[in-house]
């Protein structure tokens, strides 16, 4: 799949803010199954832009710094993408979980996409007791890791309700577990949690889901937005693979990842300091769309 994506952020002050320093996450990182064809950044009505030394995880960090008051920002990502990822296959071979825990404890591995950064909790995604429990049910360790893994992804998209006012942005896994509802960011969070206290690496996947379904099929949830889905280290012959419990189907040519990391405030699309004294309001337009063939 090819696809043109355009990620478009506003913000709006009630009094003009007179300096902003953001972090932007916005360019698609590189990883197994996309390429990254062309891309393009503006913001207007202008500021500098450079690039910057990601702090953690897998991101493309731009630093933008606004130094003239203004009322209105307007942060514009565009980027052409390749998306060729074979569908996951479970299969009788594949490790269990109990290799895979085994694996990534005893990594040596150091940089940034080692399983053994991914096997603690985070500070957004602590452990918690009653996920751990609820998710261990398809956690057995003498399971096969995709089977485990896709179980689990359609078990939270079956009894969790997709609710967009039922969470915030930095609601934690644990109320977003006993209410049984929330967002794309929460049911991640939710899985990445009973998978870290099952001892299995587990990331935060950030990026896109496409826009237009196929031909007869429906709309998935999280398109038109900013997604958010999981990623299981599978050892050294799978590698990371993706599922999204918000949908429970695996991360295949219908996702864009942008960023990678233990939790979303390492990944955030954008996130800084703006000096001013009025309020702000923000909103945000994603569009992925196919392209022609």
């Amino acid at each position: 799949m090819r696809y043109a994506i355009r990620h478009v952020t506003r913000f709006e002050y009630a009094d003009a803010a007179c300096f902003a320093r953001c972090n932007l996450r916005l360019k698609p990182i590189l990883w197994s199954g996309q390429t990254l064809d062309d891309y393009h950044l503006s913001v207007e009505p202008g500021g500098e832009i450079a690039p910057a030394r990601a702090q953690a995880g897998l991101a493309n960090v731009m630093r933008l710094v606004v130094e003239k008051p203004e009322r209105e920002l307007t942060i514009e990502s565009r980027a052409r993408m390749t998306v060729d990822r074979p569908l996951p296959m479970p299969a009788a071979d594949d490790p269990t979980l109990a290799e895979i825990a085994a694996w990534a404890r005893d990594s040596r591995d150091v940089g940034p996409a080692s399983p053994a950064s991914y096997l603690f909790p985070s500070p957004h995604i602590p452990l918690d007791r009653n996920i751990g429990a609820w998710c261990a049910e398809e956690l057995d360790p003498d399971r096969g890791a995709l089977e485990a893994a896709i179980a689990l992804a359609q078990r939270i998209q079956r009894e969790f309700a997709f609710d967009t006012t039922a969470t915030l942005v930095d609601t934690p896994p644990h109320v977003a577990f006993a209410q049984r509802g929330g967002v794309c960011q929460d049911f991640a969070q939710i899985m990445i949690s009973g998978l870290r206290a099952a001892g299995l690496p587990a990331a935060y996947a950030s990026g896109y889901l496409r826009t237009l379904p196929p031909p007869g099929a429906p709309r998935l949830v999280g398109a038109d937005a900013t997604h958010a889905w999981v990623l299981l280290w599978c050892g050294d012959r799978l590698g990371w693979i993706g599922v999204d419990p918000t949908n429970g189907i695996w991360m295949a040519n219908d996702h864009v990842i942008v960023a990678v990391g233990r939790d979303y405030p390492e990944i955030a699309p954008i996130d800084g300091v703006v000096l001013g004294s009025g309020a702000q309001t923000m909103s945000v337009s994603v569009d992925v769309a196919p392209l022609e063939e």
